[in-house]
């Protein structure tokens, strides 16, 4: 049997899915352990003790200055600029990928300038918006919808375009208007691409969330990070990375496994992420 068509096997698979985990545990445990013998109090790998007692700190330990658990004041300050920001950029997207994809007008209209404006890298961005919004909230949601919202679009827009035009051509022979075709025909068959379109630009809008933070925050993930940098306070970047990557990770498969819920049938066709 060729290697394209042999598939693992569940418990091969669950396998597989915690190699790469493990090479890069074993791989940091070991050079930890090397760096710690030739200098106990090396800093740039900490030990997995230091990482954890760093972590319990910062997670159930309350600040003496503030009272505060710093780990949930950040987490919560971070996801909630997170979830304003992608739903904003997710209703343009919605709103303009329709435009764009529907009707001919919209599209020779709104699409040279959103991918013109998706081609823009968006964190050249952010001293304007800092001008303009503040240093405030505004500016780093601003951040999160300037860099997904034009790539979300293009998805959305393109989605529709993608749909057979058989299906319009039948929905015009029975008399369905614009808005009918629209409502009827296009929008129940782009949520599922909504969803997907969400979920790759929750990538970039990690990346673009915690640079606003580092650069103008007094609270977030990336407001820590970039604070215990200058003490080289490794211990706590660790922890803090990795509390990143599963909190995305687990939005990610809440979104993928919220799609196949609601619409199964747009995931009949083969596997997928």
């Amino acid at each position: 049997m060729r290697l394209i068509n042999r598939k693992p096997t569940r418990p091969a698979r669950v396998a597989l899915g915690a190699l790469p985990f493990f090479l890069a545990i074993l791989a940091y445990a070991i050079g930890s352990a090397i760096r710690r013998a030739e200098n106990p109090a090396d800093k740039l790998l900490p030990s997995f003790e230091a990482i954890a007692a760093a972590f319990s700190n910062m997670a159930f330990v309350a600040d003496r200055r503030t009272g505060d658990y710093l780990l949930w004041v950040d987490t919560f300050a971070s996801l909630e600029r997170l979830a304003i920001g992608m739903a904003i950029a997710a209703f343009l997207a919605l709103v303009l990928g329709l435009l764009i994809g529907v009707l001919p007008i919209g599209r020779a209209l709104f699409s040279p300038f959103v991918s013109a404006f998706s081609l823009i890298p968006p964190i050249t961005v952010l001293p304007i918006l800092f001008i303009v919004l503040g240093l405030g909230e505004a500016a780093k949601i601003g951040l999160v919808v300037v860099g997904t919202a034009p790539l979300m679009i293009r998805a959305l827009g393109q989605a529709i375009l993608d749909i057979p035009r058989e299906q319009i051509v039948k929905a015009e022979t029975l008399g369905a208007s614009t808005w009918q075709m629209t409502m009827r025909v296009i929008l129940p068959q782009l949520w599922p691409h909504l969803i997907r379109a969400v979920r790759l630009g929750l990538v970039p809008a990690w990346i673009f969330l915690i640079s606003a933070e580092a650069i103008a925050s007094t609270e977030g993930l990336g407001y820590r990070i970039f604070l215990v940098r200058r003490y080289l306070a490794m211990d706590v970047i660790i922890p803090y990375v990795l509390w990143i990557t599963l909190l995305a990770y687990a939005i990610d498969r809440a979104l993928a496994l919220l799609s196949k819920r609601l619409f199964g049938w747009a995931h009949l066709a083969g596997e997928s992420l």
